[in-house]
């Protein structure tokens, strides 16, 4: 049974989209949660933005040879079909089990994802046809390239489930946040708590970046021990915002 994906309110993109990647798992940590930086999720190019939205989850198995054939394709559970699926400013997050000599998906895929307007794709796997896919300007974080289909390595099986990327458990509609560091995974039901404790986060950061590129040292700075916690306060007191 697929789950319904849920629009991501636009305040909690401007936000996260200010927030780095490091900054949220050290938020998570903080909360318990250790497990939460999709592995292989690399930057297929240089220089993508930082992307902010809602997991839209599709899930592939090890092939088995009478499913993972050409003809699925055109099957109703098919990638071509979950497509038709992801909403715009969506996540497409393709738990592919770290295959990496069989691409997901190429660019004619990616640029029917463009034209639905998803945000970005992410995957454990890998992609195919990278000079068409780059073409299509789609953000795309993954272990890289191959030649071979899908098929050659993987049989697709469903979408909007639970799944596995990157050995973390992505559920539909949690929220990724995926920069130049990978991809990490916010739990839907703490997306408010970490965009307050993120947001702080980064302002004391940017703070302590200050004060080392003024010369200060680091015992006592970074963390700040409680003369500079109020020399913080004081500085964040007259910041907007």
């Amino acid at each position: 049974m697929t789950v319904e994906s849920l629009a991501l309110d636009p305040g909690a993109v401007r936000a996260l989209a200010a927030v780095s990647t490091g900054t949220i798992t050290t938020v998570l940590l903080k909360k318990g949660l250790r497990n939460v930086w999709l592995r292989g999720t690399r930057p297929l190019a240089a220089g993508q933005p930082r992307v902010v939205g809602r997991a839209f989850t599709l899930r592939f198995v090890s092939a088995r040879e009478d499913l993972a054939t050409p003809a699925s394709w055109g099957s109703p559970i098919s990638t071509r079909a979950a497509i038709e699926c992801m909403p715009p400013g969506c996540v497409a997050v393709v738990g592919a089990m770290g295959v990496t000599d069989a691409g997901i998906f190429g660019d004619i895929l990616c640029a029917r994802m463009v034209k639905r307007g998803v945000a970005a794709l992410v995957s454990d796997g890998v992609v195919r046809d990278v000079s068409g896919v780059l073409g299509t300007g789609l953000p795309v974080w993954c272990q890289g390239t191959a030649a071979p289909a899908s098929v050659a390595g993987l049989t697709f099986v469903g979408w909007q489930e639970p799944i596995d990327c990157g050995g973390v458990a992505v559920f539909p509609n949690d929220v990724i946040v995926v920069d130049q560091d990978g991809a990490v995974l916010i739990p839907a039901a703490l997306l408010d708590d970490v965009i307050s404790a993120a947001t702080e986060q980064e302002h004391l950061e940017n703070w302590i970046m200050s004060q080392v590129n003024q010369g200060a040292a680091l015992p006592g700075l970074y963390p700040p021990n409680e003369e500079n916690r109020a020399r913080y306060e004081a500085w964040r007191k007259q910041q907007p915002g």
